[in-house]
């Protein structure tokens, strides 16, 4: 689980709070994505979905499996954007476009779109869904 400092209202500065708690999950979410995404799960939990290129998976467990199995070493992303709504039932939805270069391959975009629920004053990422932006022209 990922702890973030209680702001103790509706705004913390000038964004609201939901900006500043999904910015600040992406911001941890991709730093320990590129160092080492073995350690990925404190930010999931049992009951979290993961969705990658097509592909479903869900629990904790299954989901750093899953991420950990990708075929590369190294890896660093970019963001480009990223837009943060509150829901109505008091989670964030995280929507991510940027770019990632995996070895030694071409610099390709992505798209993640994450939902994040605080429980028991943590928050943690219960949704999550990544695909890299390919266009089949035909």
């Amino acid at each position: 689980m990922w702890v973030i400092g209680s702001g103790g209202g509706f705004r913390m500065g000038d964004k609201p709070i939901w900006e500043q708690i999904g910015s600040s999950f992406v911001q941890h979410y991709y730093h320990i994505f590129d160092t080492d995404r073995t350690q990925l799960g404190s930010l999931y939990i049992d009951a979290s979905c993961l969705t990658w290129e097509g592909q479903q998976c869900q629990g904790k467990t299954a989901i750093v499996e899953k991420l950990s199995s990708l075929p590369f070493q190294k890896i660093q992303h970019s963001i480009t954007s990223q837009d943060h709504q509150p829901t109505p039932d008091s989670c964030i939805l995280s929507m991510v476009v940027g770019q990632l270069k995996a070895d030694e391959d071409p610099i390709i975009g992505f798209h993640q779109i994450f939902i994040l629920k605080n429980i028991n004053d943590a928050w943690v990422c219960t949704n999550d869904m990544f695909r890299l932006a390919l266009h089949n022209y035909g």
